[in-house]
């Protein structure tokens, strides 16, 4: 059955509705510390989650590792767990992310449910089956495409989010606009993230993840279309993993809107990407984002960190760029020179 993607104002009540379609023995609630607290008494009013066991793992991405899946399998063991029983996943993309990973891998798979409660992780990591674990100081090196049953998006939770939260979800948004057309990328300068509990946001929400399901119905695997959604994630990872590395860790949306920049400017020298859109692009960046710090001596640490993204093939480093707004171009292969040019080209615009 194809995932259901379901938007709602009243999400306790889509839960018991969606959980009502199935026939389980056990249901188990993922949250962490994070959103047990603060996003959890929104579900109060659900009859199903009355009866849940609940399983809490600690927050943020660098939790998302072998030891954090690892205490979650060994919670749905010892409380008997079978392939009957559901799990439902409240958090951002870290907590969808590692469930997705443990519920596709418990006793070979057992059905699950995400209810993503950050704007990052309602627009990315929610949708799409993609589930796993950060290992070996990488971004998602182990996982597997398991779909949820049904992701529930709501704006509820947004309220509880703060600004860099937002931002680093709004990362995502502006990519779907940018990989979409004009008609979708154009509005989202003009939302108004201090209010993201609106029937605007809930709007331009649906649009962008409408934008990622088409993508994802047209190739699941992720053997062609599917890798126009990784556009500013090959430079954007690099710049995650040498956050991670200087321990200075980032929001991976930052990481990201950063991404977008550099693989614009090879978008740019490779395919005439417009430079006035690429320029009032970088700019919204540097507004909103502020600078990540790199010098020519992290070259080689995010050259080497880009050799291991998962697109690659052989030896090369691959991209998804665009000659225009809309207009994508994938399996784009870079030399280190040009790799290193819009690095270089970066610092400038940052002042770096």
């Amino acid at each position: 059955m194809a995932q259901q993607l379901l938007f709602t104002p009243d999400v306790a009540a889509t839960l018991d509705e969606v959980l009502g379609r199935y026939a389980y023995d056990r249901l188990f609630v993922l949250t962490d510390d994070n959103t047990r607290r603060s996003c959890l008494p929104l579900l109060a009013r659900s009859r199903a989650l009355a009866t849940a066991d609940y399983i809490d793992i600690r927050p943020d991405d660098t939790h998302k590792t072998l030891e954090s899946l690892t205490s979650v399998w060994q919670a749905l063991s010892d409380r008997h767990a079978t392939r009957h029983s559901m799990i439902v996943n409240l958090g951002g993309g870290m907590v969808t992310d590692l469930g997705g990973f443990a519920a596709a891998t418990f006793k070979r798979g057992i059905r699950y449910v995400n209810i993503p409660t950050t704007l990052l992780g309602a627009v990315d990591a929610a949708v799409g089956g993609k589930t796993g674990i950060n290992f070996n100081g990488l971004k998602n090196e182990i996982g597997a495409f398991a779909p949820a049953e049904a992701v529930l998006v709501t704006t509820a939770f947004f309220a509880t989010l703060s600004r860099e939260h937002l931002l680093s979800g709004f990362a995502e948004m502006l990519k779907h606009g940018l990989i979409s057309s004009p008609e979708v990328y154009e509005p989202l300068f003009s939302l108004d993230l201090t209010r993201p509990d609106t029937p605007e946001m809930l709007s331009r929400l649906e649009e962008s993840i409408g934008v990622k399901q088409r993508v994802v119905a047209e190739d699941p695997f992720e053997k062609g279309l599917r890798k126009s959604l990784n556009l500013g994630h090959t430079v954007g990872h690099a710049f995650e993993s040498l956050s991670h590395h200087r321990h200075r860790p980032v929001q991976h949306g930052y990481a990201v809107a950063w991404g977008l920049v550099c693989e614009l400017l090879l978008s740019h020298q490779r395919l005439g990407f417009p430079l006035e859109t690429l320029r009032r692009f970088a700019s919204y960046v540097r507004e909103n984002y502020g600078t990540f710090v790199i010098t020519c001596d992290d070259y080689d640490y995010l050259y080497e960190r880009m050799t291991h993204d998962k697109k690659n093939d052989a030896d090369t480093v691959n991209f998804t760029l665009l000659s225009d707004v809309g207009e994508v171009v994938i399996n784009q292969t870079a030399t280190r020179e040009e790799i290193t040019l819009s690095l270089d080209l970066y610092r400038d615009m940052f002042g770096i």
